[in-house]
């Protein structure tokens, strides 16, 4: 039986985040942004007190697109989802697994965020930085690391969110997954659209990629434009001496069928495009979350793997999504990490079956630390070989920490870190992460952020009252 607990009580901090260079992204360009920190006490049945952390980017505009919201309102509503989570996680008072928990309160949550005008993706960020942390203490407390501790189902992973699993299943893809977790994971260098494609700090100069064999390039939303700067990035791709892919992200940008099917057909049939074409791995949200639910993809765009990112928020987005033509859907742990181990679940089975579809590793900004190891733990339970990886580019190192913090995370994570004369920095092998150690007491980390050093969670204006 998986172990029970009881919440005392959960703190919510904050710490400003400047980022070295912009980062472009859909509609939005980002030069800071807060940074969430979560500290929780549980005690664990039986065996007493333990405190967990987890950590994530309070990106604006990116849970929440609304053209009529400021990036500081989208991040107060973060902010907001934060709240009304802890309302409802600290009203359980009994004994019970850390899915029970989550398990208990999302449904509310969603529900109570729509009553305060927060969309779903938005609601659910609140549920899953707080479960980080309570799986962190949870580890802890009982004494165990990530991967032996979900191998075993710590969390007590159950089918109630997932009706069209068993829970045999989840069990057994867990094990799975920890038997066959990712030792190595290869990062995939972002290019956003303000990046600069030629020369020194360019596509291919590994001082900004890092060495990296996957690429990550964002797309803007019209197809003469997009292909104009994949032609770009391609020329810089083509002459490598080693082999690369590719991924496209649209962050929702595409308004329509019609504007996707024209950028697939130039990627098809423009031979400049080639560099791009052959080794495209997949198309990642290239519509808004609404118009992907409504809209089958056509025959003309079957040809090629689409996967879900956005429009993965709930349990059931990625079912509805395989039915409508898509193979895959993201992983990121600021979405909750029991959708993605259930996701995970339901495609391993797919597979099982003779589908071709996949989980994938996607990156909003995790910054070293507390969010980038997490978030890389839960990849390589999911068997992932790369992930896109870009809080190291677009923030200088560890940024605003404190230096004895981001030493402290060097010294116990010495394969994730080093300093080379700049400050601590994430090392990257030949274009990978190790994930060994990871493998330690606790989810992913040895080491808690100096609480101290950072300033409590500003508390947020309602959504509705600021657009009243």
């Amino acid at each position: 039986m998986p172990p029970r607990l009881k919440l005392r009580d959960i703190a919510f901090f904050e710490r400003p985040v400047q980022f070295a260079r912009p980062f472009r992204f859909g509609a939005i360009t980002i030069n800071a942004t807060p940074q969430l920190f979560v500290r929780v006490e549980i005690e664990v049945e039986g065996r007493g007190a333990a405190v967990g952390a987890s950590a994530e980017l309070l990106v604006p505009k990116w849970f929440d697109k609304r053209p009529e919201l400021s990036p500081a309102q989208t991040i107060d509503g973060l902010r907001r989802s934060l709240e009304i989570a802890r309302g409802l996680y600290l009203v359980q008072t009994g004994f019970q697994t850390a899915f029970d928990l989550h398990a208990s309160c999302i449904g509310a949550q969603v529900a109570a965020c729509a009553g305060e005008n927060i969309p779903p993706l938005a609601a659910a960020y609140g549920p899953g930085e707080i479960d980080k942390a309570i799986l962190d203490a949870l580890l802890r407390g009982v004494e165990t690391n990530f991967f032996d501790g979900m191998a075993g189902n710590i969390a007590g992973i159950d089918t109630r969110l997932s009706p069209d699993l068993n829970e045999g299943e989840i069990e057994r893809f867990l094990m799975l997954g920890n038997q066959y977790r990712s030792r190595r994971v290869a990062i995939r260098h972002t290019v956003g659209l303000d990046d600069q494609v030629e020369g020194d700090g360019g596509v291919v100069d590994p001082k900004e990629n890092s060495g990296a064999r996957y690429f990550k390039l964002k797309l803007g939303g019209d197809p003469e434009a997009d292909a104009a700067r994949l032609i770009r990035i391609g020329r810089q791709l083509a002459p490598l001496p080693f082999d690369y892919n590719v991924t496209l992200d649209g962050n929702e940008q595409y308004a329509d069928l019609t504007a996707l099917e024209s950028l697939v057909s130039r990627l098809e049939r423009d031979s400049a495009l080639e560099p791009i074409f052959r080794k495209l791995l997949y198309i990642e949200q290239p519509m808004p979350r609404d118009v992907t639910r409504q809209s089958p993809l056509s025959e003309a765009l079957r040809w090629r793997d689409f996967i879900i990112d956005e429009a993965d928020d709930s349990y059931d987005a990625w079912p509805t999504a395989y039915k409508l033509g898509y193979r895959g859907v993201s992983s990121k742990s600021c979405k909750g990490i029991y959708k993605s181990i259930v996701n995970f679940t339901r495609i391993a089975k797919l597979n099982d079956e003779g589908a071709e579809c996949s989980v994938t590793g996607e990156d909003l900004t995790c910054q070293p630390g507390l969010a980038l190891q997490q978030d890389l733990a839960l990849g390589a339970l999911l068997c992932l070989e790369h992930a896109e990886r870009n809080g190291h580019h677009y923030v200088d190192g560890f940024g605003d920490t404190p230096a004895a913090e981001a030493q402290a995370f060097a010294a116990a994570h010495p394969n994730l870190y080093a300093d080379a004369g700049q400050g601590i920095r994430l090392s990257i092998h030949n274009g990978d992460l190790l994930t060994g150690s990871l493998n330690t007491v606790g989810f992913a980390t040895s080491v808690h952020p100096d609480w101290s050093a950072l300033r409590p969670l500003e508390q947020p204006r309602s959504l509705r009252e600021q657009l009243a």
